[in-house]
């Protein structure tokens, strides 16, 4: 298997095979880009800052190219900062576009409300599951592990998934909390799935987390649901879990159409 999501070259990072999703060999899922790009985000200054809200908007299909990051200050403030950020392919053009809100965290501890555990079996307990082997080999769901927490994948409706990164983010590096949310995160529309995958696309145009916290440990829960609408249009939200608790929770807006 390769290494990594991404091998850096330069200012560049090659994207490998284990990125591919399941809609086409020649395209990504959207959760290995959302966590580049919000590694670019982390690594601003000041340090120390913690993203409350990561939203991407997927502009066009993100191909199996060589990607750059580009950020830019919007607002900076003592304890506030917005940023924006651009993910650009081989030509430089633009992929996908990203906003993030980072809070300096606060200098005493402030009493948790509403951080409750989960209500789910663990990681441990919950049997291993797949939920799509795509026909071209290595990809993103080879590159993840997933165990099933509740509902059925293999059948239509809601459904509750634990998943961690098999591999890196980026060759030789550690992937960063809310990067392990952000490459789980993307993935609430599979898990919840209402319509047939042979017979139709909900690909989602964008995806936004809000965390509370950051994660803990390797494992991210996604309790996700989808629901659609009579236009074509979906919307897929999912509770995020730790195995200490809740920490937030992820929504994506879904085109469906039938395939062909």
């Amino acid at each position: 298997m390769t290494e990594a999501f991404y091998a850096l070259d330069g200012d560049r990072f090659v994207s490998t095979n284990l990125t591919r999703g399941p809609w086409s060999a020649e395209h990504q899922h959207a959760g290995p880009p959302a966590a580049l790009v919000a590694r670019a985000i982390e690594a601003l200054e000041p340090d120390g800052l913690l993203v409350a809200r990561f939203t991407l908007e997927v502009l066009r299909p993100l191909p199996l190219v060589p990607l750059r990051v580009e950020t830019r200050m919007v607002k900076s403030g003592r304890r506030v900062q917005l940023v924006e950020a651009s993910l650009l392919g081989d030509d430089d053009a633009e992929l996908a576009r990203a906003s993030a809100w980072r809070i300096r965290p606060a200098d005493e501890p402030v009493p948790e409300v509403g951080l409750e555990p989960p209500a789910l079996p663990g990681p441990e307990t919950s049997p291993e599951s797949a939920l799509y082997e795509p026909p071209w080999g290595e990809s993103y769901f080879t590159a993840t592990e997933w165990r099933l927490a509740g509902g059925a994948i293999a059948a239509p409706g809601p459904a509750a998934v634990w998943i961690r990164m098999r591999v890196p983010l980026v060759a030789g590096e550690e992937p960063s909390p809310l990067a392990r949310v952000l490459v789980a995160a993307d993935s609430a529309n599979g898990i919840s799935w209402e319509l047939p995958w042979d017979t139709h696309l909900f690909v989602n145009t964008d995806l936004t987390v809000h965390l509370a916290r950051m994660p803990e440990g390797e494992w991210v829960c996604l309790d996700a649901r989808s629901r659609i609408g009579p236009r074509g249009i979906g919307l897929s939200e999912s509770v995020l879990w730790d195995e200490r608790g809740w920490i937030g929770r992820g929504a994506q807006s879904l085109l469906v159409s039938p395939r062909g």
